[in-house]
């Protein structure tokens, strides 16, 4: 299979859903998400752990731990902390081997991904979550064509079926999406999302 790089294409979600995050104030904290039972807090936790979890496991001698991609709650600056897992997810994934297998415990603990494919995982994340936090501010998001169509084609391969409704599944079970729909509402049905 051809390697894709998604570097630079991963760096603009990022800068993108930086955008929102640094919108969000200690008072938001308790508004209510997308995702379903976390608040934004929570959400921010989560978003905080992968970013920390997946440059661990890019650049680690061996696989990270599923403990390494454990939510990290912010204290008083969400947005700082959030900008510093980032950081280092940047450089991890600038160093990457985009061949270099890549162990994902929470995908699964025993068939490696190769990093290239790895940074298409958190690249959906990414343009996903932050569109999950402009809807908790209730704040406009708009990725751009290049991110929604790439995000939409690793949306296209998240697995479906009943584990989307056990508790604590990564994303809520598909939404029907009318015929014809645009990419960004198409993307977000597949991923279990109301298109505000």
């Amino acid at each position: 299979m051809e390697i894709v790089d998604l570097r630079s294409l991963h760096c603009r979600a990022l800068k993108l859903a930086a955008v929102t995050v640094d919108r969000v104030k200690p008072a938001d904290a308790t508004r209510s998400t997308p995702c379903p039972p976390w608040d934004l807090h929570a959400l921010l936790a989560h978003m905080i752990g992968q970013n920390h979890g997946f440059a661990a496991a890019v650049t680690g001698p061996g696989n990270a731990s599923l403990e390494a991609f454990a939510p990290r709650p912010p204290a008083a600056d969400p947005a700082a902390e959030w900008a510093t897992s980032a950081e280092a997810l940047t450089r991890a994934f600038t160093g990457a081997d985009l061949a270099r297998p890549v162990l994902l415990p929470e995908i699964s603990a025993d068939y490696p991904f190769p990093a290239w494919t790895v940074i298409g995982f958190h690249l959906l994340d990414t343009v996903v979550h932050g569109w999950d936090v402009a809807t908790a501010l209730e704040v406009e998001y708009e990725p751009d064509d290049e991110l929604v169509d790439a995000t939409l084609r690793v949306a296209q391969f998240v697995p479906t079926g009943p584990a989307r409704e056990q508790p604590g599944a990564s994303f809520a079970p598909v939404l029907p999406v009318a015929a014809g729909a645009e990419p960004w509402p198409r993307t977000l049905a597949l991923l279990g999302r109301t298109p505000r």
